[in-house]
């Protein structure tokens, strides 16, 4: 029956993003703060932490926000097969925000083909939507807190413009430039160069060493600024 699996021979091309999402995610964060709450986002990034320093699967950054995580490759695991690609990484991240927040968790994902010119406009888009996201979910629960119902809420700040909502927030009391970076911009987690002393035994000298970690970077600049881009640049260059 080999010749049944039909789809195993599809390969993705690098570079590519895997964008992971949660499923049934409202259900999830019943019980948690709204808009926004930082236990549940630490999750997502610590177990996007994981994956890129424990999985083996090798991607060279991530970039997160709300239940979505993105996942960029420069050189892709199992030849490419995107079978694999769609089936191991939401099960690895799905079992490390499981074990996280001790509940039962699922992600579907997607490969998404891109050149290097086209990881710029992608990671803006996201970063794009991330603001509308925290637009959105501060002006809903806004007018949930005055006691609109959900219904109410929902068709309320589905008839206005972002600028609108900013407004309505601002006449109640909150400015949304106030609000904490990684709720505006998401979250990168990358590897980050440093140097570390070491020893070369051939030539019996002391030397310094480029290593990379991994850390998560909650204070990113918009990926649209010159700032922006040559971070974008930087974690797509090699040491």
């Amino acid at each position: 029956m080999k010749e049944r699996e039909i789809y195993s021979n599809i390969i993705a091309v690098p570079p590519i993003a895997i964008r992971v999402d949660g499923r049934n995610f409202k259900k999830l964060l019943e019980n948690f703060k709204k808009p926004y709450d930082k236990k549940f986002i630490t999750a997502m990034a610590d177990s996007t932490e994981l994956l890129i320093r424990a999985s083996g699967l090798n991607p060279r950054f991530a970039y997160i926000f709300s239940d979505e995580i993105n996942l960029f490759f420069l050189k892709i695991p199992f030849q490419g097969r995107i079978e694999k690609l769609d089936s191991v990484i939401p099960s690895f991240l799905a079992s490390a925000l499981s074990l996280e927040l001790k509940t039962t968790i699922s992600f579907d994902s997607k490969v998404i083909p891109l050149s290097e010119h086209d990881i710029h406009k992608y990671l803006e888009l996201r970063q794009a939507e991330a603001w509308r996201n925290h637009i959105h979910s501060y002006g809903y629960y806004a007018l949930l807190e005055e006691g609109l119902s959900r219904r109410s809420a929902a068709l309320n700040i589905k008839g206005m413009n972002s600028q609108e909502i900013h407004d309505m927030l601002f006449d109640r009391g909150i400015n949304l430039a106030d609000t904490p970076t990684w709720q505006r911009r998401g979250i990168l987690i990358c590897k980050e160069v440093y140097k570390k002393p070491g020893y070369n035994p051939k030539k019996s000298l002391r030397v310094i060493a480029r290593r990379r970690k991994v850390i998560q970077d909650w204070e990113i600049p918009l990926f649209s600024t010159k700032e922006g881009k040559k971070l974008i640049d930087e974690l797509l260059t090699d040491m």
